[in-house]
């Protein structure tokens, strides 16, 4: 894949545009926060209505409506404003399309980003950015914004493993158990574990719910980096969790999940995988970013490495599955020995 320097023509217009897009990005995320959408879902109202219905400042209500209505996520007919259709589908909470955890979620890593001069040069992240210290309201962002995520890539990658001979499965670090949901409701002879930290339990218990999953996925609540993990299965998926590691505690994480694998077993890992260089591509490569002012020691990893990690553990018949991706992540597997 070409570097961005070999599809963007960069000038002064060009890196003036990338720095200030930001602009845009948190006017939507601060209607997010507000409920803008929501509340203006149901039905048009000025921009006092808005005011009053989220607490806010007419000046400042009026100021981010107008931006909004300048985007396009808006439309207003004389002092009225309403949702436009995407606006409506995707960012209201009435919506069962509502993508905004997602962007609840890149709404908490801005104060993280704002300081990535500090994390490079310290090495870590900066004061509150690190998991351990979230607060119920970024964890549950964090967590629905990962069934966001999930949800729209499972429909190009669960239909196209076959899982045809398996019976049961490991959804290791889960969160809301996404890929459990679509895997099962993808195999209808798979039983379904996700284990997961537990603060995850209720968002995941009540994603389950809502798919009427409960008699097919349970949940373990369990620190996968302690504690063993209970089971056996015919299936561990692992997906976005290795690049929230260093290299020996993701090692450790592939070896538990090769122990809690059945005889011809399937370890299937899902990231977003670096070229063997370095230095592309460009999603993974700014996620690492991402993993620099957020975690202690996470990475993004190359699917060398990752290869290598499943072999030290035993696994046989390792590769990566032809997958297309949206998000330029991939799917590496391998087997464990019979």
């Amino acid at each position: 894949m070409k570097k961005e320097s070999g599809t963007v023509e960069w000038d002064e217009k060009s890196l003036g545009e990338i720095s200030g897009s930001y602009w845009k990005g948190c006017a939507l995320q601060a209607a997010v926060k507000l409920d803008f959408f929501t509340i203006l879902d149901s039905e048009a109202k000025t921009a006092g209505g808005v005011a009053s219905s989220c607490g806010g400042d007419l000046r400042g209500v009026s100021a981010l409506l107008n931006a909004l209505t300048a985007m396009g996520l808006l439309e207003k007919q004389g002092e009225l404003y309403s949702c436009s259709a995407p606006a409506s589908r995707f960012l209201s909470r009435s919506s069962g399309s509502y993508i905004g955890w997602k962007l609840l979620h890149h709404y908490n890593l801005l104060s993280g980003w704002s300081r990535l001069d500090e994390a490079v040069i310290k090495g870590k992240p900066i004061g509150r950015e690190h998991s351990g210290s979230w607060d119920e309201e970024r964890r549950e962002s964090f967590l629905m914004a990962m069934f966001n995520n999930a949800s729209a890539v499972a429909g190009h990658v669960v239909p196209e493993i076959d899982l045809a001979t398996s019976t049961t499965l490991l959804d290791l670090g889960g969160g809301p158990g996404t890929y459990a949901i679509n895997f099962c409701r993808e195999n209808p002879q798979l039983q379904a574990v996700v284990f997961d930290l537990p603060e995850s339990r209720p968002y995941a218990e009540k994603t389950i719910r809502d798919f009427k999953m409960e008699h097919r996925i349970s949940f373990e609540g369990g620190d996968f980096l302690k504690d063993k993990i209970p089971g056996s299965f015919d299936v561990v998926w692992i997906s976005h969790v290795l690049h929230s590691s260093g290299p020996k505690d993701s090692q450790l994480i592939i070896d538990k999940a090769a122990a809690a694998l059945n005889p011809g077993g399937k370890i299937l890992v899902h990231d977003f995988w670096m070229d063997d260089s370095g230095d592309g591509p460009v999603f993974p490569a700014l996620f690492a970013l991402n993993m620099l002012v957020m975690t202690e020691k996470g990475q993004t990893y190359t699917e060398t490495e990752v290869v290598a990690m499943l072999e030290k553990a035993g696994l046989v018949n390792i590769l990566r599955l032809p997958l297309s991706i949206p998000n330029q992540s991939g799917v590496v597997g391998g087997e464990k020995k019979m």
